[in-house]
């Protein structure tokens, strides 16, 4: 375990705390007024190994070879020029800081960090952290990769478990959840059901993966939750005709891929951010890397129960049960992930992929994104 404190006057500026994945999710922007999560659990931080941050460089700045030195391989944006190594907490890990309320950015219903570092060390004044609260935004708070240093504190860090261990103590994480609302939101309501923000995340990063295994071949994926997220983009998006290539799940505890399968949709370890590989690594060349919790609930989905999960119902009972919640709806992926997901990847050279990059806008329009 760790604890981070001031690179000036070392005032300690967490609470210990023990280093996990930096999560799919961490710099989403999801949907309009929504009131997200904390995006890390309690006693957590991850760290993000790319620059964050000002300067940036708009992309016609910057040279093709240096783009590829930092690892894109297709147009984005922009590029932060800025320190990589930011740590995200949870707020209620921090201590030591103060928000600065003229540092609270363009924001509309909260901290969106934009005019930079919002909170300062408490005993010299340094800026060392940027608190995000604004509304479409995962609450966090980012510590400065310059500002700040960790120390290790007594106590080791939980032991790293086994793949089969840690599919016997991970949480599923649900396809459909509740989202906040500012100010009572839609219909009166604090909140509304929705595709969880995670999932189209996460499918934002395996599509780009998924995509660039196929070859420009038509991609086929397990019926079901999993042909919900992912087949009708891999429709719109590869030529229809001609052989597929076929994607299965796969990972801890599930029967060997047989002779047939293309890819493999595999779950990722959340401490270490591994990606989980077969016996024979070379029997299938594509992993696409999905989140434990949601590969979890993909290979094991819970189902609704309208009866007690044991017994039956006393005669003469008569019950209203509410159907589950479901969104509005069909699927859609997030498309700053899938963006920024596929840019990174050297597939992205092709002049295919290259092109539905730049048809991202269409995409979206048709309710894919």
């Amino acid at each position: 375990m760790f604890v981070f404190v001031c690179a000036r006057c070392d005032a300690e500026l967490t609470v210990p705390v023990t280093e996990v994945a930096l999560p799919v999710h961490a710099h989403q922007i999801y949907g309009n007024g929504a009131q997200l999560p904390v995006l890390m659990e309690a006693g957590t931080f991850a760290v993000d190994p790319e620059p964050s941050g000002p300067p940036w460089l708009m992309w016609d700045e910057i040279d093709a070879g240096d783009a590829e030195a930092r690892g894109f391989y297709a147009p984005v944006w922009s590029l932060s020029m800025g320190a990589p190594g930011a740590v995200v907490v949870a707020p209620g890990d921090v201590r030591g800081t103060h928000l600065v309320p003229e540092a609270g950015g363009g924001a509309c219903c909260g901290l969106d960090g934009r005019d930079g570092p919002n909170a300062v060390c408490e005993a010299c004044g340094r800026p060392v952290a940027t608190r995000l609260d604004d509304c479409s935004l995962w609450q966090a708070v980012w510590l400065e990769p310059t500002a700040v240093r960790r120390l290790p504190v007594g106590g080791a860090d939980d032991a790293q478990l086994s793949w089969d261990e840690l599919v016997g103590t991970v949480h599923s994480t649900p396809p459909v959840e509740p989202i906040g609302t500012w100010g009572g939101g839609r219909f009166g309501r604090s909140h509304y059901w929705s595709w969880s923000p995670r999932w189209e995340a996460a499918a934002g990063k395996a599509l780009a993966h998924l995509l660039a295994a196929s070859e420009r071949r038509p991609v086929t994926v397990p019926g079901g939750l999993t042909a919900d997220v992912f087949q009708r983009a891999l429709d719109a998006m590869l030529p229809a005709g001609g052989p597929s290539r076929r994607a299965v799940l796969a990972g801890p505890g599930r029967p060997a891929p047989d002779a047939g399968a293309d890819i493999l949709l595999v779950p990722v370890h959340p401490r270490t951010g591994l990606t989980w590989t077969p016996p024979d690594p070379t029997a299938v060349t594509h992993l696409v890397p999905l989140p434990l919790g949601i590969w979890l609930w993909l290979t094991s989905p819970r189902p609704h129960l309208p009866t007690p999960a044991s017994g039956g119902l006393p005669g003469g009972v008569v019950r209203d049960d509410p159907l589950p919640p479901r969104p509005n709806s069909l699927f859609q992926v997030d498309a700053r992930t899938f963006h920024h997901t596929m840019a990174r990847l050297p597939a992205a050279r092709s002049r295919w992929l290259h092109e539905i990059l730049q048809k991202l806008p269409e995409y979206t329009s048709r309710g894919l994104f």
